[in-house]
């Protein structure tokens, strides 16, 4: 798979960065040095002077690139959930059975994730980390219906109508499935905040995964 991966590129809305980072050797730090400060700090304490200080810059040019730090954290997330969905789809275009392609597409979204080295700048580890922390933060806000409408979302619903197309394969008779699908992508990030954080309010721990949990929830509910 890693072969695969560093041929491609994952697509992000032109709408959310002035100047696109990939393009350079200061974006890629940019996205590099804010993912590891933004888990070190995180996001509510994160600015670009501090970025800008992190990586020898002015912070003026970091705004050559972002609009402000919400916009980068919605860039980070959309790279992130694109990241998910290629990982998806390559994974499960060969398997044949609906139960068993779900599965695997459930698992994609529900397991920690390990870091690709074939994107060298960006470790998927410590923004899945990040996104577990912060997703909530940037979804649920005043702004959400205008940057639903520009887009913005367009790639994480897309993960999530990918996993609806695939229970309603598996039971076409579930009403449910929009709800499901939801669920086990955003309730995921939730158990693993849960399992590492408030561990009296969960079920998982190390030996026993979010992911355990969703694959038997969708065995239960959809046979």
């Amino acid at each position: 798979m890693h072969i695969v991966l560093s041929n491609i590129i994952i697509t992000v809305n032109s709408k959310l960065y002035v100047k696109n980072p990939e393009t350079s050797e200061l974006g890629k730090k940019i996205i590099e040095q804010s993912i590891l400060l933004i888990d070190e700090i995180g996001f509510e304490n994160f600015t670009f002077k501090k970025l800008g200080d992190r990586i020898q810059s002015n912070e003026s040019s970091l705004y050559r690139y972002f609009e402000n730090k919400h916009k980068l954290m919605l860039y980070l997330s959309s790279w992130y959930w694109g990241w998910i969905e290629y990982r998806m789809v390559f994974t499960t275009n060969n398997i044949t059975n609906p139960m068993e392609r779900l599965k695997k597409a459930i698992t994609i979204v529900t397991e920690k994730v390990e870091d690709d080295s074939s994107t060298l700048h960006i470790n998927e580890t410590i923004l899945n980390k990040i996104i577990i922390q912060e997703f909530n933060k940037i979804i649920i806000t005043k702004e959400i219906d205008e940057e639903n409408k520009e887009g913005f979302f367009l790639i994480y619903k897309r993960v999530i109508n990918r996993i609806i197309e695939m229970i309603n394969e598996v039971n076409p008779k579930y009403i449910y499935s929009k709800t499901l699908a939801s669920s086990i992508v955003e309730g995921a990030l939730h158990q693993h905040f849960l399992k590492d954080h408030l561990t009296t309010i969960t079920n998982c721990n190390k030996d026993n995964s979010p992911t355990n949990f969703y694959l038997d929830l969708i065995e239960k509910t959809l046979k």
